[in-house]
């Protein structure tokens, strides 16, 4: 494949997140053209190639990964994570996975394999790397504008779509999106390894012990509000809180969405709901220009850029989607294991 080349791209799973973020995504960067999209349900499929206007649609999954694209993008529910990356890997098919990676550790190192196998990249969509925000942390910390990072404390608290299909009215019965993502592990396999991924990266620093602490405030067997002490190599502590019943079954929620990072000389303050972005150290106050938490568009222009280079770039490895997995679940799996009532 020459730089000039524009890489055809084949979608797996044409949920809301597909629809949302990654389909406008493909659509919008240059170096990439939509040319198949895979979904089981065929009128999901059928409304999904209309909308976006797909040359070619499959509810056969071996018919998809068998015709004329280049790269795999998976955008699936996350318990069959696996089995799409594993077909992608038979077809030698570069692939972008959403978080999380797998269900556990297992199913992501065999994914890992799969892929080395082939001789091909795996690479997880870890979105939130691609915010201008979460890019000008990076490069804060890395200046040390706050001196030593030695506390991060990032927080997202929210209904999850909330507990019924229509808020604060229970005879309309359960909100399967919500129940979908507590099935899969909850706030802190779904969502949290955003969180735990961006420790890491921005700190550039492995976690070297980890304690969790969950909370039933619902009635899954997950944990529905978690929260994740991390200490790292470095020096420096994160603490991630999660939940997915922050107002889960009120009429009007109010969401909270924060990271703040203390370091020997400042702080790094964001807050999403008041579009609040500050460094705070001995020179003042700054503003910074505020960007929401995610940036799809920004990940597939490094999607692009990997395929043609051979080189990752800003993009989440595999191996960085297996460590915030790893986590992830061996937190739940600790809180579930130690539940008391």
């Amino acid at each position: 494949m020459s730089s000039n080349d524009t890489i055809k791209i084949g979608l797996m799973g044409c949920g809301h997140v597909a629809t949302y973020g990654h389909l406008p995504a493909i659509m919008d960067t240059p170096a990439l053209k939509l040319n198949a999209i895979f979904e089981p349900n065929p009128e999901r499929l059928r409304a999904t190639q209309e909308q976006f206007q797909v040359p070619h649609a499959f509810t056969d999954a071996e018919a998809f990964l068998a015709s004329d694209i280049e790269a795999v993008t998976i955008t699936s529910p996350a318990p069959v994570h696996l089995h799409n990356v594993l077909a992608a890997a038979e077809h030698r098919k570069p692939v972008l996975c959403e978080k999380p990676l797998a269900m556990s550790e297992g199913e992501s190192l065999r994914m890992i394999e799969a892929m080395q196998r082939a001789g091909q990249p795996l690479f997880v969509g870890f979105t939130y790397r691609f915010s201008p925000t979460a890019m000008q942390i990076r490069e804060l910390v890395q200046r040390r504008a706050i001196g030593e990072v030695r506390s991060l404390r990032l927080i997202y608290l929210w209904a999850c779509h909330g507990k019924y299909c229509v808020s604060g009215d229970p005879a309309s019965g359960s909100n399967f999106r919500r129940d979908g993502r507590m099935v899969e592990g909850g706030p802190m396999v779904d969502c949290g390894v955003h969180q735990i991924d961006l420790a890491r990266w921005w700190l550039g620093s492995e976690v070297t012990r980890q304690q969790a602490v969950g909370i039933w405030v619902d009635e899954y067997d997950a944990p529905d509000h978690m929260y994740m002490h991390l200490d790292h190599a470095n020096g420096a502590h994160t603490m991630v809180e999660m939940s997915y019943s922050y107002g889960h079954t009120i009429a009007q929620t109010r969401p909270q969405f924060k990271y703040e990072l203390i370091g020997t000389e400042g702080l790094i303050l964001f807050d999403r709901e008041s579009h609040l972005f500050e460094l705070r150290n001995s020179a003042g106050v700054q503003t910074l220009p505020y960007h929401g938490e995610k940036n799809f568009h920004g990940m597939y222009a490094a999607f692009a850029d990997a395929i043609r280079t051979g080189q990752p770039g800003p993009l989440a490895t595999a191996q960085d989607g297996l460590i915030a997995t790893r986590i992830a679940t061996a937190g739940v799996a600790q809180v579930m294991k130690n539940r008391t009532k």
